[in-house]
């Protein structure tokens, strides 16, 4: 037990920066790549049958499943970043008590929101855009894959953060990778040859929740297994001992990254009321660019979620200047990568709209219509990738850290105080291009922010040991 423990802290405290985060990132990017490709694929095979409204109805329903991975931030965030702190102070014993309260902090969350999505679905569908022609679609996937399936999806996430947050990168993401597997061999399984016609978006939602639970039971074995060689619990009776200290440091923390994740769902929601409010073409057209442009977010995600623990255990430790250099290393990484995903998307944005809706099925003008909107969508859209790379590498820093006061400010400046205002806005000037447009503006205003947040706090804190109650 106290060889692995070692080997972990080697990881975290003496490997060389770009190895550490190297062994730390790579599998969380994969396993973000994998899951991309796991979110989309309903999309993708949901194009195959030309249908507009089916498209729409998808769209409208990701608001909410996103929201599964807010909630999956609280307790997995939340308390895998206050993991990786108490690690580096050296106090395993409390680590095992915050670990197992956010397993069951994550169900009882999990079960509220089922609770709540299913006495309200109705409205809020109605709310987020459905129309008499989308709202059957939108209603059968909301049914199975967030009132049924939130459980499952909100604890991975949770148990995968954890996991990671431990040292335990690969075994989180081969979990998450096993559902959007999956899901990707199950959904052609379900849409086109067990259910019948016209029923694609069921069976989307039923491959869909299969995979979350059966990717959900690899990782309770995962962490269970981990869990003899390292800080991580599943004792209802470790859960209990965890102190009123502890509890407030994993919702400093969870609470403002869950409400970061929200106020970006919220941003999403108004994007669709306001596509809704053209059309459904044009929002069908916003749907498939939202999915197209989580290309460079999953892998700039990815980067982010590796570096997390590093910089919490060495801000802990008191080693800043590896802290700041991790900070460093995984910036530059990041920016590169946005940079070469702007030339891909501007050059092939018609050929990645064309990918999730065919033109040879259903009825051929509306799709291509439909893609039409997302190529010029997306053209606009993918400019704000660097921007939004330092929104999110800057936020993940101060969680790092434990500064969830910055992380929650910086959350409602740049999505209410910058992008929400920006996107009515423009959409007033120049309409549905505007719309599109805002997205470049708000994320460019947010990290100007974000960086001058993050300075001042590294500033603050960049000479001093860390607190001992981190």
């Amino acid at each position: 037990m106290k060889q692995t423990r070692v080997s972990k802290d080697e990881l975290f405290s003496s490997v060389s920066v770009p190895k550490a985060l190297l062994t730390m990132a790579v599998p969380t990017v994969i396993s973000q790549a994998i899951n991309l490709i796991y979110n989309m694929v309903d999309a993708f095979f949901v194009g195959r049958t030309g249908n507009s409204y089916m498209m729409a109805a998808t769209s409208l329903t990701l608001t909410m499943v996103m929201m599964n991975a807010a909630l999956g931030n609280l307790f997995g965030i939340g308390g895998g970043s206050h993991v990786a702190r108490l690690m580096g102070a050296g106090r395993h014993e409390n680590a095992r008590h915050v670990s197992a309260l956010s397993v069951y902090g994550a169900v009882a969350i999990a079960a509220l929101y089922s609770l709540l999505i299913g006495v309200f679905m109705d409205p809020v569908l109605r709310f987020l855009g459905a129309s008499d022609a989308t709202i059957d679609y939108a209603r059968s996937y909301t049914l199975l894959v967030v009132v049924a399936g939130s459980l499952p999806s909100i604890l991975s996430m949770t148990l995968a953060h954890l996991l990671r947050n431990a040292g335990f990168s690969s075994q989180a993401s081969l979990g998450l990778s096993l559902g959007g597997v999956l899901n990707m061999v199950l959904d052609p399984l379900f849409m086109f040859v067990i259910l019948p016609r016209g029923q694609e978006v069921t069976g989307a939602a039923v491959a869909t929740l299969l995979a979350n639970c059966i990717s959900c039971i690899y990782l309770l074995f995962a962490y269970g297994k981990a869990g003899h060689s390292s800080a991580l619990c599943l004792s209802v009776t470790e859960a209990r001992k965890t102190s009123r200290g502890d509890i407030r440091n994993i919702l400093t923390v969870g609470v403002p990254s869950a409400v970061l994740t929200g106020l970006f769902d919220v941003a999403n929601i108004c994007v669709n009321m306001i596509a809704a409010a053209h059309n459904d073409l044009v929002l069908a057209g916003m749907g498939i660019v939202m999915k197209v442009e989580r290309i460079p977010n999953a892998v700039n995600l990815g980067i982010c979620q590796g570096m997390l623990p590093i910089v919490a255990y060495n801000f802990a430790s008191g080693n800043h200047r590896r802290m700041q250099e991790t900070i460093r290393t995984a910036r530059n990484t990041g920016l590169m990568i946005s940079a070469a995903c702007i030339v891909l998307f501007e050059i092939f944005a018609g050929q990645a709209s064309r990918l999730f809706l065919s033109t040879k099925a259903g009825d051929a003008a509306a799709a291509l219509t439909t893609i039409g909107y997302a190529t010029l969508f997306l053209r606009i859209r993918c400019i704000a990738s660097p921007v939004q790379f330092i929104n999110y590498h800057t936020s993940y820093c101060l969680q790092a850290m434990g500064n969830g006061r910055g992380t929650l400010l910086h959350a409602f400046v740049r999505e209410i105080v910058f992008y929400i205002p920006l996107m009515f806005l423009l959409d007033r000037l120049f309409g549905e291009t505007g719309l599109a447009a805002a997205l470049p503006a708000g994320e460019a205003c947010g990290a100007v922010f974000a960086l001058w947040l993050l300075h001042r706090w590294l500033k603050q804190h960049g000479t001093n040991r860390a607190e001992k109650k981190a």
